[in-house]
C-alpha cells in the first residue's frame, strides 16, 4: 500500500499593521462607494426620464392648444412611437395625456418642476392623479423628496390625509421649543398614524410599546426620515432612583434627542411633568456638549386642544403634545373641513396660518375669539 503524502499546511501570517476590524471596515467602505455610484446612476436615469416626459407633455399640450389635436391623434402618435420604438414602453395614449397633465399643472412653477425630477414617474402620478389644490400637490413633493417617500409611503401618506391633517391641526409646542428649536415646526406632527399596527381600539401601553418596536421601520417612516432609534425603555438614573423614558430617538436635522413617551388614554397635565423631568435628566446625563437641548413628545390616544394649550403655555421644556390614530382617518369628511376654512379664509382675507386655523375652529365651537 502507497504511503499517502502528508503536505505540509502553511499558515499564512496576518499582512503587517493589519487587523480584522480595519480590513472590514475598509470593505464596508469600498461597498458604500459602490452603492452612491448606483444612486446617482439611478437618480440620473430618473432625471433624464422626468424631463422626457416634461418635454413630450409641453409638446402635446402645444399641439392641442395650436393644432387642434385630440384623443386620436394622441392615440395615433402612441402607435407610431410603438412601431418606430419596438418595446419602449410607458408612451401609451393614456400615459402621454398624463405628460400633458403633468406638464399644465407644473408650468410656470421652476421649483416645483425641479422637484418633479427627484422623484419616479408612479409618485409623481400619485401626487397628480390624487390631489386637488396646488399647494396640496407642492405639499407631497416637497414632503417626499425630503423625506425620500417611495411610491407606497406617497400613497399611504396621500390616504392618510397628511395635508389635510396639517393645515387643519397644526402641531401645539411649548414657548420654549419654538424658542430652542424654531425650525421644529416642520418636523412634527399634531397627530401620527399608526393604522400598520393593527390594534384592536382598547389596548394597553404595552401593546403599543410592543407593536410600535415590532413595526419599526413604518414608525421611523411615520415619524420622519431624520428620526434614528436609540433605545426602549432607556434607562435613567437620578438621585439613586431608577427611570425608564418609553422610547428614545435622535433628530439629525435638529441634533437633538427626543424622548416620547406613550399613553393611551386621554392628555392630563400631570403627563407633562414626569416628561419634563426626563427631559432635564438627558440634558443632564445623556446629552454631548454639542447637542441641541432634548425634545419631548407626549404621544396620546386623544387630547383636548384647549387642554393642550393651557398645560404649554406655561412649561419651561421644549415639548410638544401629539395624538396617535390606529384607524385612516375619513378623508371625505377632513376634505370638506378643509374647503370650508378655505372659504372662511377668503371671505376673511385671512392668510392660512396656525392661528387663523385656530381661530376658525374656536368659532366652529362657539367659542369666543381670543
Amino acid at each position: 500500500m502507497k504511503a499517502k503524502k502528508i503536505v505540509p499546511v502553511i499558515k499564512k501570517s496576518p499582512e503587517k499593521g493589519r487587523s480584522d476590524v480595519s480590513v472590514e471596515s475598509s470593505f464596508a467602505e469600498i461597498v458604500h462607494l459602490i452603492e452612491q455610484a448606483r444612486q446617482r446612476a439611478y437618480q440620473a436615469v430618473n432625471t433624464q426620464l422626468i424631463d422626457l416626459y416634461w418635454k413630450v407633455g409641453e409638446y402635446i399640450s402645444r399641439k392641442i392648444e395650436g393644432d387642434g389635436w385630440g384623443k386620436g391623434t394622441v392615440n395615433e402618435l402612441s402607435i407610431y412611437i410603438q412601431r418606430r420604438q419596438p418595446g419602449i414602453r410607458g408612451f401609451s395614449p393614456q400615459n402621454m395625456w398624463r405628460m400633458r397633465q403633468l406638464f399644465e399643472a407644473y408650468d410656470g412653477e421652476p421649483k416645483l418642476s425641479t422637484l418633479l425630477r427627484e422623484l419616479p414617474w408612479s409618485a409623481n402620478l400619485h401626487i397628480l392623479t390624487r390631489t386637488k389644490r396646488s399647494e396640496e400637490r407642492e405639499f407631497y413633493l416637497r414632503m417626499a423628496v425630503k423625506n425620500h417617500w417611495d411610491v407606497r409611503e406617497v400613497a399611504r401618506q396621500i390616504n392618510g390625509a397628511l395635508f389635510e391633517r396639517v393645515v387643519l391641526s397644526p402641531p401645539k409646542f411649548s414657548p420654549a421649543l419654538k424658542q430652542l428649536h424654531p425650525e421644529s415646526g416642520e418636523e412634527f406632527k399634531d397627530a401620527y398614524l399608526f393604522e400598520f399596527l393593527d390594534l384592536p381600539a382598547r389596548h394597553s401601553e404595552a401593546n403599543l410599546h410592543r407593536s410600535l418596536l415590532g413595526n419599526l421601520g413604518h414608525f421611523l417612516a411615520e415619524l420622519g426620515r431624520d428620526f434614528c432609534f436609540i433605545g426602549s425603555e432607556y434607562p435613567v438614573q437620578v438621585g439613586g432612583q431608577d427611570f425608564a423614558i418609553d422610547l428614545l430617538f435622535f433628530h439629525r436635522g435638529l441634533s437633538s434627542l427626543v424622548a416620547i413617551e406613550l399613553k393611551v388614554g386621554r392628555f392630563q397635565p400631570e403627563h407633562l411633568g414626569k416628561l419634563e423631568f426626563y427631559l432635564e435628566a438627558l440634558d443632564r446625563d445623556v446629552k454631548k456638549p454639542h447637542e441641541r437641548p432634548s425634545i419631548g413628545v407626549l404621544l396620546c390616544a386623544s387630547k383636548d386642544s384647549e387642554v393642550v394649550e393651557y398645560a404649554l403655555s406655561r412649561s419651561l421644556s421644549p415639548a410638544l403634545i401629539a395624538e396617535y390614530k390606529t384607524l385612516l382617518p375619513d378623508k371625505k369628511l377632513l376634505q370638506a373641513k378643509l374647503h370650508e376654512f378655505y372659504q372662511y379664509a377668503l371671505d376673511g382675507q385671512t392668510k392660512v396660518s396656525p392661528a387663523s386655523v385656530a381661530t376658525f375652529k374656536k368659532r366652529k365651537e362657539g367659542r369666543p375669539k381670543a
